[in-house]
């Protein structure tokens, strides 16, 4: 896969997000795909395949009245990529860890994305 289809890829994927669109996010994901998501070096959500991904996703989805992951920089080459994110949202409700409902997020990370087939089959994000 090349560079800028993998970059293609992880834009469609990353629109899809931003819409909340959980159909249009599982279009570019491998069937096997494998999610991790690690917060101040801890992995605190993982999925293994479309449905334990798309029930993630949509169990995440009322959480946020808005959110948004920009590409801040991209690097990509042999069947990897990079992607600095810079990550908005606002929640929609409160959270036990403290967290209220209207409460601006910004985080910067970046996500790792691995591909197979045509498709993204391994997403690590890290902030």
């Amino acid at each position: 896969m090349t560079p800028e289809a993998m970059r293609a890829l992880v834009d469609d994927y990353l629109a899809a997000y931003n819409r909340m669109d959980v159909e249009a996010m599982l279009r570019t994901l491998h069937p096997d795909i494998a999610f991790t998501n690690i917060s101040a070096g801890q992995a605190n959500a993982t999925a293994s395949g479309l449905a334990a991904f798309r029930a993630l996703a949509e169990q995440s989805l009322p959480l946020f009245a808005q959110r948004h992951q920009a590409v801040l920089g991209f690097e990509a080459g042999a069947g990897r990529a990079v992607a600095a994110i810079a990550f908005r949202a606002v929640l929609a409700r409160d959270l036990p860890n403290g967290l209220r409902a209207g409460q601006v997020l910004s985080l910067a990370g970046r996500s790792e994305f691995e591909f197979r087939d045509g498709a993204i089959s391994r997403i690590t994000d890290i902030s």
